[in-house]
């Protein structure tokens, strides 16, 4: 228990430290969002509106410090204020429109990546040496060196364009109405099914390799050995002996992947114009939207630091050492 809770304090500190950066960093860009806003209002909005702008923005006119306390107290409440580029819908309004669709989106590439390279590393490992490793090793060295731009853009025109076997963007078909129908979820699985499959391969060829790397290290230990002298089958030895013990540092890659593949669903997203917080963070960007950017970007650290603290947990229960200690 006290390992838990001093990694949760650790989590804390680590969420305080990125939330002080997502606070300054905005204030330290040129321009503002007001001064964005007058200028794209052509002079429909007056000069003497800025104020009253910025302090709708979060740039209150006050020292920096109480800025920062008014921005703590903000992310208490979970009010990260009104979007400029969708003026006057709250930020939080849609974040929480946005975020499940990128749940959606890196959850399912996150399990099927890392599921399909977990089992393939322990095979390839297990027949090291064999014309499977010899031919999966390699693909999957050059396959993770590709950038997800890259394979999202092939993708897109190898399936969607050229082929027209899939969607070329879009969460559903705008012709339906969102519900719990089989029609809208299909569309839904239908038009997820390529940014998922392009943001999976890139994550599959290095979960291999790290399994596979692993899983050699550990045929060589001397309890696995002493389980096949036992005489105990093959796949016994090979799942409950070697993979379990592999396993812990491809869970710590697992983790450490996460904020990878937050950065290639933002690129997905705006590849096929996939309605997720990757794909509003661009927007925010362009537009000058701070409020949205922050609320974004710390929706983001809240999300890594959560599956950092989740692979903890996990630790816990795979290593009887932590158990123990």
């Amino acid at each position: 228990m006290s390992f838990i809770v001093r990694r949760l304090a650790f989590y804390l500190v680590a969420f305080l430290v990125a939330a002080t950066f997502n606070f300054l960093i905005p204030r330290l860009m040129p321009g503002n969002p007001a001064d964005v806003m007058l200028a794209n209002s052509g002079g429909t909005i007056p000069v003497e509106a800025r104020d009253a702008l910025m302090a709708t923005f979060g740039f209150i006119d006050a020292p920096l410090h109480q800025q920062y306390l008014t921005y703590l107290g903000s992310i208490l409440t979970w009010d990260f204020g009104i979007s400029v580029k969708f003026y006057p819908v709250p930020v939080a309004d849609i974040l929480g429109r946005a975020l499940p669709w990128t749940i959606l989106l890196t959850g399912s590439a996150l399990i099927l990546s890392f599921s399909i390279g977990t089992v393939l590393g322990i095979l390839v490992a297990w027949r090291r040496g064999q014309l499977v490793d010899a031919i999966l090793s390699p693909m999957a060295l050059a396959i993770q060196s590709i950038p997800s731009v890259v394979v999202a853009l092939c993708g897109l025109y190898l399936f969607a364009i050229s082929n027209r076997w899939l969607p070329t963007g879009y969460a559903y078909d705008p012709a339906l109405d969102p519900g719990w129908t089989w029609d809208f979820i299909s569309s839904v699985m239908v038009h997820a099914l390529l940014p998922v499959l392009t943001l999976s391969v890139v994550f599959i060829g290095g979960y291999l390799v790290t399994m596979r790397n692993n899983m050699i290290g550990q045929l060589g230990e001397d309890h696995v050995h002493l389980a096949e002298a036992k005489g105990l089958s093959d796949r016994h030895v090979r799942y409950h002996y070697a993979a379990r013990n592999a396993l812990l540092p491809s869970v710590t890659a697992l983790a450490l992947s996460f904020g990878a593949l937050f950065g290639g669903s933002l690129i997905t997203e705006v590849v096929f114009n996939y309605p997720g917080v990757g794909n509003l963070l661009y927007l925010g960007i362009i537009a000058r939207d701070f409020p949205l950017i922050q609320g974004q970007l710390l929706i983001m650290t809240l999300a890594m630091l959560t599956a950092n603290f989740a692979v903890d947990l996990a630790y816990v229960f795979l290593d009887p050492r932590l158990r123990k200690a």
